[in-house]
């Protein structure tokens, strides 16, 4: 008999709940964090019917209480090598790739997670994968010692290892095989007090940069956030104060709209946990920060005619304003950005009219009446305007370089924000995951296409489907 495998969905789920729980017992503000989130959602939900109504449309209510997103940052290219194979058994892809160098960041990324609208439905647990830029690491010496240090740790556990072999030789995993790997992937994302180097070699890498010593200076890529997504960012982060939390000065990406677009972020500071220093007289104590609680409000995913209205805006903002980390010109950078963007259409029609948003069609009940009578047009822009198809807006399930940075240098210490030119290498990153990253704007082009058949097809006149 064949076995009866678990499917890539099943085990995702399993896996983002077990690191939800993990995360919570390692980091109690993530805990806080939820039940906030859980707050603001249900209140947005109940004051915003018609936020409801789509939600419900686009299926998106059902997965919003399981929705997270997490970050690692790995070391070598054998490293973003495997996780991707470890990824795959969770059917999760990897899509775009970005460049945080635009921060002085020294990482490029991609975004593992599901692609299809069944897999994204059922949960969309996404894992922003950085991989160490060495090269951009000035000190040569500092950088062939990080090299070698980071040469010799295995990040993964040799079951985890075997069961992804099983997983590719066989197609699948058993349940009860499923279960075993969720519990040894996990372990790759533990947070590991003990530093693998003395004090005086991780000083060194903090001082190149901190980012470098976190990846570096310890046994695994210890997960550094879970994010979850809320309706409503501004109300999250108004009510962190409240609960104990300080949040950054800047929330990230476009500012408050009608009609969210992209990914608008924030985050809490990061949290300062002991750690332990190899040393010739035993262990030495010391402090490091890495690990920050953040949020998410989801918006529209963009064309790219919208991309580039977007880009345009946010960087004429970002090249005049500076945040500190204090928090002095937040509210100077908020109205600038308030401002600008006023040029970017804020309701759903004048987004589709003008081709900047990606959107989801479906027949209504009036159109599949109308088809039974025979009486439906052939053209989806006729079909809205009859009030025969809705159309939602596509949500935009990956992520930002420029915000990605702003989270991780506010929790490097600041809120200044950046607009530095570029040094990304997609070539390299590509070679060291071993396959091309998916492009994210075709996943988004080829999923609207689809609703617009599916929704012609169920409303195609009675008496033509009965010709076909």
């Amino acid at each position: 008999m064949q076995p009866v495998f678990a499917s890539p969905d099943e085990i995702r789920t399993r896996f983002s709940h077990a690191m939800s729980q993990m995360y919570r017992a390692e980091v109690p503000q993530y805990g806080t964090l939820m039940e906030l989130v859980a707050e603001v959602n249900a209140e947005t939900l109940q004051a915003r019917p018609d936020l409801a109504e789509s939600l419900a449309r686009a299926g998106e209510i059902e997965r919003l209480s399981d929705e997270r997103h997490g970050a690692i940052r790995l070391g070598t290219p054998e490293e973003l090598a495997t996780i991707g194979r470890l990824f795959a058994v969770m059917g999760m892809e990897p899509v775009g790739y970005y460049d945080l160098s635009v921060a002085g960041i020294p990482v490029h990324s991609t975004a593992f997670r599901p692609v299809g609208d069944a897999a994204l439905a059922r949960n969309p647990f996404r894992v922003f994968t950085s991989l160490l830029r060495l090269d951009l690491v000035a000190d040569v010496d500092l950088r062939a010692e990080a090299a070698a240090i980071l040469a010799r740790r295995r990040i993964f556990t040799p079951q985890a290892i075997e069961l992804v072999e099983r997983f590719e030789t066989r197609g699948g995993l058993t349940r009860e095989e499923a279960e075993r790997f969720v519990s040894e992937a996990l372990e790759t994302f533990r947070w590991h007090s003990e530093a693998t180097v003395d004090a005086a070699t991780y000083e060194r890498l903090a001082k190149a940069h901190r980012l470098v010593a976190d990846v570096v200076c310890f046994r695994g890529p210890h997960i550094n956030h879970l994010t979850p997504r809320t309706l409503d960012i501004e109300a999250v982060q108004r009510g962190m104060p409240a609960r104990g939390i300080d949040p950054k000065a800047v929330i990230e990406g476009p500012p408050e709209r009608r009609v969210p677009i992209l990914l608008r972020q924030t985050s809490f500071k990061a949290l300062e946990e002991p750690i332990l220093f190899r040393g010739e007289r035993g262990a030495e104590t010391g402090r490091h920060t890495a690990r920050f609680g953040e949020i998410e409000q989801r918006g529209a995913a963009l064309t790219p005619k919208g991309r580039a209205l977007y880009d345009a805006l946010l960087s004429g903002t970002r090249g005049e304003v500076q945040v500190g980390a204090s928090g002095a010109g937040a509210s100077s950078y908020a109205d600038d950005l308030a401002s600008r963007f006023r040029a970017f259409p804020d309701d759903r029609d004048t987004l589709r009219r003008e081709g900047l948003a990606f959107f989801r069609y479906a027949p209504t009940p009036q159109g599949l009446a109308a088809a039974g009578r025979g009486e439906t047009a052939r053209d989806i822009d006729a079909l809205v305007a009859a009030g025969h198809a809705s159309f939602d807006p596509l949500v935009y399930e990956d992520f930002l370089p420029v915000s990605a940075a702003g989270i991780f240098q506010s929790n490097l210490g600041t809120d200044r924000q950046s607009n530095a030119a570029s040094s990304g290498d997609r070539h390299a990153f590509e070679q060291a995951l071993g396959r091309p990253v998916a492009d994210e704007t075709a996943l988004y082009a080829e999923a609207e296409r689809r609703s617009v058949a599916d929704t012609l097809a169920a409303l195609r006149p009675s008496s033509s489907r009965a010709v076909a």
